[in-house]
């Protein structure tokens, strides 16, 4: 049962708490997570982007995210709202939102800003919104995880956060990112249980 762990990162902290929600996926036993990223937007006098990265994981594609079981989306904050690439990817969705391939399908979002006060809640609203419009169930972290009442820079119950251009995630980012990836991978998991029965 996959979980789509989609994201977008330019300077490598959305990629650092992207590998630790897929080690939360991964700790549900039964879930495997698919990590995926999307293709920088380019102006029209640029080269198009190569259909396969350099290095990284692989840019997703629209079946990818109509055959998952789940889906936890990251970006970096662009002045309180996700990054221009990641919007376009899921602008052009909507014959999945036609088809209903996504409805009921749990869902969470993680982010990382450059400052303290960068965005980062708005960030993870702006992208809820999308996932609200397509059907998905939101998952967010609870005031019971400790590290979400602990955390001084990062995350809440929102989802999961980092403060970019600093030693990288704390171990409490750490922590709410695989908690995160847990969360969706048991949701999915149990629903699709009750649905088999």
């Amino acid at each position: 049962m996959p979980i789509l762990v989609l994201y977008y990162s330019r300077n490598g902290s959305t990629a650092a708490l992207a590998h630790q929600i897929c080690r939360g996926v991964e700790s549900v036993s039964g879930m495997t997570a698919e990590l995926r990223t999307v293709a920088p937007v380019t102006t029209v006098i640029d080269a198009p982007a190569s259909p396969v990265p350099s290095s990284g994981p692989p840019y997703a594609t629209y079946s990818e995210l109509a055959q998952c079981d789940g889906l936890i989306l990251g970006s970096p904050t662009r002045f309180g709202n996700m990054a221009a690439p990641l919007k376009y990817f899921l602008d052009g969705s909507s014959a999945l939102w036609a088809s209903g391939d996504l409805v009921g399908k749990p869902a969470a979002v993680f982010t990382s800003t450059s400052t303290q006060h960068g965005g980062h809640e708005a960030t993870l609203l702006s992208m809820m919104t999308p996932l609200l419009h397509h059907g998905m169930l939101l998952v967010g972290l609870p005031f019971t995880e400790a590290a979400v009442g602990r955390t001084e820079r990062g995350g809440g119950p929102y989802g999961a956060g980092t403060i970019g251009g600093t030693s990288g995630p704390t171990d409490d980012e750490k922590t709410m990112a695989r908690l995160l990836g847990q969360r969706v991978a048991d949701i999915a998991l149990r629903l699709k249980r009750t649905r088999s029965q």
